[in-house]
């Protein structure tokens, strides 16, 4: 019997599907029996619970619910950070309960995250030898051809490597896990005692992960990147062609992200799997024409609001130099128009004492990345009268990405 472990938080009841997803492609591509257990919290619905035995039932596999919620919450959730709890979800946490949730007859479990997706047969997985070793995971480093590039990437991405907690060479990714429960029992409160300690630093973001490299990076078994290729390497470095691995779509790269259509091997591989499964019904593709629709009606009501804004006054435009021949061409700036170009901190001086001189007659055009529009609010601009963030008028074309992965989280 294989055990594969789930973390699930839903606060709106629309996660479900991604965990369902990948649950799907386990069983669909395995003989062997499976149990997997779904480690979750009062947000599970009884619609969606319905949904995981109905999909087990289907291959004739096992499911279990158990609710760390009512069992462990304060073992592990007492000490998140603010800042962990705004941008991740808790579930993330879940997977350091599993040696309480699983019975002692259970050794060894498989951990997914729900954004991958197993394009092999997990057994290959499963029968990895884990005896002495507390866990196997695939190095970040190994998403790069050049492993010495790969470990450069690893020190500049994560903090636990660039200050020496982890050697970057060893520091993993903990969205796949071949986890020995009995290292993990022996050594829980090495694990909450590092939990507490790193909680309290903003600085580290990837708190799960950093607490788990922080405790066994250094023993643990380096597996292969078929078992957790990330689709964004893949994509930009990588074949793009789907082969038999386990699929890592972190960073919301499900589906049509990445500016990519259907066409795209990885959009239509995690499309594929997702439209077998039960969430895929009426009410689903219900809730995505809704969502299309307000987008509808947003764009023209942004058009109408824009029209209203620019009616009467000047246009200027606050760009890169790099950017200067694009911003040209896509507004058609004319002769007459100003542009202000973004060379230095200076730059920012001059765009707010134009603004400040404008007196009300010009609308700004903002044509910078990661500008802080809170600068010019709290000097007592409004956006939308005095100014705009330019980039939301680009294209598709122009570079400007469909947010595409709210349509899926609305599915």
């Amino acid at each position: 019997m294989i055990h594969i472990c789930f973390g699930l938080h839903d606060r709106n009841g629309l996660y479900s599907k991604f965990t369902g997803t990948t649950l799907l492609s386990v069983f669909a591509n395995t003989a062997s029996e499976i149990t997997a257990h779904i480690l979750h919290d009062t947000t599970l619905t009884q619609d969606n619970r319905e949904n995981f035995v109905y999909l087990a039932g289907r291959f004739g596999q096992r499911v279990e619910f158990h609710n760390v919620e009512k069992l462990f919450a304060e073992k592990i959730l007492a000490p998140l950070s603010e800042k962990f709890q705004a941008l991740y979800s808790e579930a993330a946490m879940y997977r350091f309960l599993i040696p309480h949730v699983l019975p002692a007859t259970v050794d060894k479990v498989i951990y997914l995250d729900s954004d991958v997706i197993v394009n092999l047969d997990i057994e290959e997985l499963w029968r990895i030898r884990i005896v002495g070793e507390p866990i196997a995971a695939v190095p970040v480093s190994y998403q790069n051809a050049d492993i010495q590039a790969g470990i450069k990437r690893a020190r500049k991405m994560f903090r636990m490597c660039e200050d020496g907690g982890v050697k970057a060479a060893e520091y993993f990714n903990s969205g796949v896990l071949l986890m020995n429960l009995n290292s993990f029992r022996d050594e829980e409160d090495t694990l909450i005692s590092a939990i507490e300690s790193i909680a309290v630093y903003p600085e580290y973001e990837f708190l799960d992960q950093d607490v788990l490299n922080y405790c066994f990076a250094a023993r643990a078994v380096r597996l292969p990147v078929k078992f957790n290729r990330a689709v964004r390497y893949e994509r930009t470095e990588g074949t793009g062609v789907v082969a038999n691995k386990i699929y890592h779509y972190a960073g919301q790269n499900y589906a049509w992200s990445f500016n990519l259509d259907m066409k795209d091997a990885f959009n239509r591989l995690w499309m594929d799997y997702f439209i077998k499964s039960p969430w895929f019904d009426v009410q689903t593709i219900g809730r995505l024409y809704e969502s299309v629709k307000r987008l509808h009606i947003n764009l023209k009501n942004a058009m109408v609001q824009t029209s209203a804004v620019i009616s009467g006054k000047t246009r200027v435009f606050f760009t890169m130099p790099s950017n200067l021949e694009a911003t040209r061409e896509v507004f058609s700036v004319r002769d007459d128009e100003e542009i202000i170009l973004a060379e230095s901190d200076a730059s920012l001086n001059e765009l707010l004492d134009r603004m400040h001189n404008a007196q009300g007659k010009k609308v700004f055009f903002i044509m910078t990345t990661n500008f802080p529009f809170d600068v010019l609010t709290e000097a007592g601009f409004v956006r939308g009268r005095d100014f705009l963030n330019g980039f939301e008028y680009l294209s598709e074309a122009n570079g400007f990405p469909l947010d595409s992965h709210r349509l899926i989280k609305a599915m």
